[in-house]
């Protein structure tokens, strides 16, 4: 891979952390005896919020690219004229379809068509655990390292803008406040945090905060 800060100290150690501490395989996707966490695992009652099976197969990408000023993570906004989450800061990912023939091939495949990453450009390190929204979507988060050389453009029909937010502010665990609002008659709590403007919450949220406490170890 082209664009590789070598011998970057803070690239050598998210690399190794990635190794040691990421899975190797999507653990629990497709098991329908797992439990995977969630916004509901922040609720004071959560098992009468987890959404009921059966779940849908989705899956998104954390972008992580190196910068001459250190580690980012590639975010995107969504475009305001869609139906759900309009505006919202989301990962790249969707729905695995059944031609995808997996998570990573369905996380590249929407990368591709949202910020038109070229999956050549993403070197896989691994996965974290599977996510569920509360719309009933088990998310499997797979982690790659982006060239950063890749040329990013964000596809209007989904996305407004691509951005990015320095790793070392995602590793920060007080930038994670926990909210609550009520959705569909009762209250739900959920990771929030801020930067440049934007507020990133809910799956996002959630996502970048257990990145941040597998790498952590």
């Amino acid at each position: 891979m082209s664009g590789a800060l070598a011998g970057d100290p803070a690239l050598d150690d998210f690399l190794d952390r990635a190794g040691r501490l990421l899975s190797r395989e999507p653990p629990g996707a497709g098991d329908p005896t797992s439990n995977p966490r969630g916004d509901h695992d922040l609720d004071p009652d959560p098992p009468s919020s987890v959404p009921p099976r059966p779940h849908r197969a989705a899956a998104v990408l954390v972008p992580v690219v190196a910068r001459p000023d250190g580690l980012a993570v590639v975010l995107t906004q969504r475009a305001a004229h869609l139906r759900d989450h309009s505006g919202q800061v989301a990962l790249p990912g969707g729905k695995i379809d059944p031609a995808d023939a997996g998570p990573v091939d369905a996380a590249l495949r929407e990368a591709e068509e949202e910020i038109g990453l070229e999956r050549a450009a993403v070197r896989v390190l691994g996965y974290l655990d599977p996510y569920l929204s509360a719309t009933g979507f088990l998310v499997v988060p797979v982690i790659g390292l982006v060239d950063s050389d890749a040329a990013l453009a964000p596809n209007p029909a989904e996305v407004a803008a691509i951005f990015e937010v320095p790793l070392p502010f995602l590793m920060d665990g007080s930038r994670y406040a926990l909210n609550a609002l009520v959705w569909q008659g009762r209250r739900r709590h959920y990771y929030a945090l801020s930067f440049a403007g934007r507020t990133i919450w809910g799956v996002t949220a959630g996502i970048l905060n257990n990145l941040r406490e597998r790498l952590s170890g």
